[in-house]
């Protein structure tokens, strides 16, 4: 939640539930700014002309919108629809929805840990200055367990009842990335240099689980799969390498990537 911030800045995207609809615009309340009244007039719903209005939204229908001013002195805001672009919708309901199913569960936390409004707002307050977010302090919870929380200095009951809640609503999300490896040997012992080769390559890293399985003479699959896509690149990156150079001079070696894929988190 954003609701401390006295205003939000031009260019800002937000959720807003339409309060009142008419013949010039349409009044709204800013989710994340305590409601705060906000306005989109006609000419900024779409760039052509639009005929009605009331076909655009309905009362308590959430909209994204972009700040285009922010009257401090009257604490209002102008809005527009036409500037959001679809990218820029996408990402604000994800955030959105996560920002709601984060204080969901931290609600789960309160009754858990019996906690007091005031001590809920604190700690909620702590995990977001920790991680940038509140979703982002539950996922890391979920992968991390009591670990993450540990600098922030909370009761044990309180870690426990937010690991505990993070891992029973949040699956963090794996990325696995994929290449097809052609290898042979002129070794005379070349089945086993081959076998040899791929178990090390198995065990190149600790970070992301590596998988090597057979996908028809000479052609094997490997799978690298970690919490981040960046580390589970530089591990294939590594794999691959430790590959090759086990070929040497005396083996075939090529690879072709294959497409990456993401599990788990939200959509």
């Amino acid at each position: 939640m954003i609701s401390d911030q006295v205003m939000p800045e031009p260019g800002e995207i937000v959720i807003c539930t339409v309060r009142e609809i008419t013949s010039h615009g349409i009044y709204v309340n800013l989710d994340q700014y305590n409601a705060m009244n906000g306005f989109l007039h006609v000419s900024e719903i779409s760039t052509g002309w639009v005929r009605n209005i009331d076909r655009v939204a309905k009362p308590q229908q959430k909209l994204v919108l972009k700040v285009i001013r922010a009257d401090r002195s009257r604490k209002e805001i102008d809005l527009s629809l036409r500037q959001v672009t679809n990218e820029e919708r996408r990402a604000k309901i994800i955030e959105w929805k996560r920002d709601e199913r984060a204080h969901a569960i931290m609600n789960g936390v309160k009754k858990k840990a019996n906690l007091d409004d005031a001590q809920l707002r604190e700690y909620i307050k702590k995990m977001e200055e920790q991680s940038g977010t509140l979703y982002q302090a539950l996922e890391n919870a979920a992968k991390r367990k009591e670990k993450v929380l540990e600098p922030l200095g909370f009761p044990p009951a309180v870690v426990s009842a937010i690991v505990e809640s993070a891992t029973e609503k949040i699956i963090p999300p794996r990325y696995e990335v994929g290449a097809i490896v052609e290898l042979s040997s002129r070794a005379p012992d070349g089945v086993e240099q081959i076998k040899k080769i791929l178990t090390t390559a198995e065990s190149a890293s600790s970070t992301a689980e590596i998988k090597i399985t057979y996908a028809g003479a000479p052609r094997y699959r490997v799978r690298v799969t970690a919490d981040d896509y960046k580390q589970a690149e530089k591990v294939m990156t590594t794999v691959l390498e430790k590959i090759k150079d086990g070929a040497g001079k005396r083996g075939e070696f090529n690879a072709k990537r294959e497409i990456s894929r993401k599990y788990g988190g939200p959509s």
